[in-house]
C-alpha cells in the first residue's frame, strides 16, 4: 500500500514509550507505528485498517515534542509505505532511525538499524542488524534454523508469542527456552512493555 502523494504517510499511530524487545530493549523511542501490512498473521495486535494520512514535515513536528532522539518505525509493514526521503528528513532532525519489518520487502537503504522479525521463509534480506523471531510451538524451529542460515546478523533473538492465555504462554515460553538451551546463538527477547504494563 502507496501513501496517495509522496510527501505523505499513512499512519496507525504515534506514541512515546520504551522500547519494549530486542536489542534496544528500555530504550525511550518514539514509535512511528504505520498503516498496512502484506502478511496476515493470527497474532497480530495491529487493526490494519486504521490510519490517517500525515504529511512527512507534520509528522516531523509532532514527534518534536518527545525528548527521544530514536524513532521505530513500525507496523503493519512499513517498507510498503517508507522511502529514502523521509528517513533522510528524520536524520536531518537528528534522529535515529530504526525500522522492524518481516523481511519481504528491502527497507530504505539509509536506514540506521534494521530489525527483521520474519514470518515466513520468504526473506529478501542476507544481512541485517537483528533477527527476531516470534515462536509459537516447536514447529517454528525448523523456520528459525532455515533463518540462521539464511540471514546474516549483529544479535538473534527469539521471543515467545503472546497467545493471551497464560497456559498457552508458558507453555511456549518453556520450548521457547528450551530452543534456546539447546541453539546457544539466539537469545531470548521478553515483550517487557507488557510485562510492566506500559504502552
Amino acid at each position: 500500500m502507496k501513501s496517495n502523494k509522496p510527501d505523505t504517510l499513512r499512519v496507525n499511530e504515534i506514541f512515546y514509550s520504551l522500547q519494549g524487545e530486542g536489542y534496544f530493549t528500555g530504550t525511550p523511542a518514539i514509535f512511528i507505528r504505520l498503516s498496512g501490512c502484506n502478511l496476515s498473521c493470527p497474532f497480530c495486535d495491529t487493526d490494519h485498517g486504521e490510519g490517517i494520512l500525515m504529511e512527512w514535515n507534520e509528522i516531523v513536528d509532532d514527534i518534536k515534542k518527545y525528548p527521544a532522539r530514536h524513532v521505530v518505525i513500525t507496523g503493519g509493514e512499513p517498507t510498503l509505505q517508507l522511502t529514502e526521503g523521509f528517513v533522510e528528513l528524520l536524520h536531518d532532525s537528528g534522529y535515529f532511525v530504526q525500522i522492524e519489518t518481516n523481511g519481504t520487502l528491502l527497507a530504505p537503504r539509509n536506514i540506521d538499524w534494521i530489525t527483521c522479525s520474519p514470518k515466513n521463509k520468504n526473506i529478501v534480506y542476507s544481512n541485517v542488524n537483528e533477527l527476531k523471531l516470534v515462536f509459537r510451538s516447536k514447529e517454528d524451529a525448523d523456520l528459525l534454523n532455515h533463518i540462521y542460515e539464511m540471514i546474516s546478523a549483529r544479535h538473534y533473538f527469539v521471543q515467545p508469542c503472546d497467545e493471551k492465555d497464560d497456559a498457552k504462554n508458558a507453555c511456549i515460553l518453556n520450548d521457547c527456552v528450551a530452543y534456546i538451551k539447546s541453539h546457544p546463538q539466539w537469545r531470548l527477547s521478553l515483550q517487557t512493555h507488557k510485562l510492566i504494563n506500559i504502552p
